[in-house]
């Protein structure tokens, strides 16, 4: 088998390959992770404060069809 080489806690280890491509496919998965997390957050954050500081001042109209009280 094919070996390759890791850093794990700062040290280099020799695996073989196949651990070494799980071990990159998770560090790559666990980051995605992480940043898809953080672009919805900030996302939802600034969606929920926008909806929340509407200038307008305005009633909303309680329906397209006001007949149907």
């Amino acid at each position: 088998m094919a070996k390759d080489v890791i850093t794990v806690e700062g040290k280099d280890v020799v695996v073989r390959e196949d651990t070494a491509k799980a071990y990159r496919f998770v560090n790559w998965g666990v980051t995605t992770a992480v940043i898809c997390l953080a672009i919805m957050a900030i996302l939802a954050f600034f969606l929920f404060f926008r909806s929340g500081t509407d200038k307008t001042g305005e009633i909303p109209d309680r329906g397209i069809n006001s007949n149907s009280r």
